[in-house]
């Protein structure tokens, strides 16, 4: 008999992601000022104050502000503030880093819009860490409505994140229909179909989540977050050992990983209950 687990939410995916570290967000821009930002400092400067950030964050962010000082003009603050809202987002500051984001978009001219949309991504990714979703999804409004902005990758990486903010407001339907845009945009993006996945697994559509889930672990196999989830919806649809499979290749490839960890709570379930006795819910990492 499959053992009945709770469903993972979609902002919950292998790990507690109530709040988003940068990292864990689908890759919206390099770490570098936007070409079209024209920007009048080095066009190293950026890499180097990100290095001392990297080096030393404290210094970094010293260091950043010191660099936004001594701009005159607001065009010389895009790069600075960038920098500054990047090492915020290291630092959890993420409401001071959309702030700093914010700066460096308005800083940019209208002819050189395109330039900001990576800017508005990124703030809000730092509103949606901050728990702001509401927020959040205005920076990406905002960032899809340039629409000479001509990167479809990155457009497809913003409505992935925009379906995020969707479903922390309770917007399902319209977060459906931001992923199936990020899909035709970015068909090669595995975050992208493995957001699908969850949210289609959270609707009760199994036979949806199990082709994207596929489709997601033929375009990162290694992602343990893929294998998690594949786990839940195998166990969800009745396949225990399918799911116990996945699980185990989630802990096989990445042992000290949230995912391994909620894999391993997950085994442990399958192997205590019964016939007749459902799982208990998972109390670790907000599932």
């Amino acid at each position: 008999m499959s053992v009945v687990l709770p469903l993972v939410m979609l902002m919950q995916i292998g790990t507690d992601l109530h709040v988003y570290p940068q990292a864990q967000l689908p890759a919206i821009t390099p770490r570098r000022p936007a070409a079209s930002a024209k920007p009048t400092a080095p066009p190293d400067r950026l890499s180097e104050c990100l290095a001392h950030g990297d080096d030393d964050l404290d210094a970094g962010l010293t260091a950043a502000r010191a660099w936004l000082a001594e701009a005159k003009t607001a065009e010389e603050r895009v790069a600075p503030n960038q920098c500054l809202g990047l090492l915020l987002t290291d630092d959890g500051a993420y409401g001071e880093a959309e702030a700093a984001f914010a700066a460096a978009i308005e800083a940019i001219t209208p002819p050189s819009a395109p330039g900001a949309v990576p800017l508005m991504a990124l703030a809000g990714n730092a509103a949606l860490a901050d728990g702001a979703a509401a927020r959040a999804l205005g920076w990406y409004d905002r960032a899809l409505a340039i629409k000479d902005f001509d990167n479809p990758g990155a457009r497809g990486a913003i409505e992935a994140v925009r379906a995020r903010a969707l479903v922390a407001l309770d917007r399902a339907a319209e977060a459906q229909a931001a992923l199936a845009e990020a899909r035709r945009l970015a068909p090669g993006d595995a975050e992208v179909f493995l957001l699908s996945a969850t949210l289609a697994r959270r609707g009760q559509d199994l036979k949806a989540a199990q082709g994207f889930i596929e489709t997601a672990a033929l375009l990162d196999p290694v992602d343990p977050r893929i294998g998690l989830e594949a786990g839940v919806i195998a166990v969800l649809g009745g396949h225990d050992d399918a799911a116990r499979k996945s699980w185990q290749s989630v802990i096989a490839a990445a042992p000290d990983s949230a995912p391994a960890r909620s894999a391993r709570a997950y085994l442990a379930q399958l192997a205590d209950a019964g016939p007749a006795k459902p799982a208990p819910a998972h109390p670790a990492e907000g599932r």
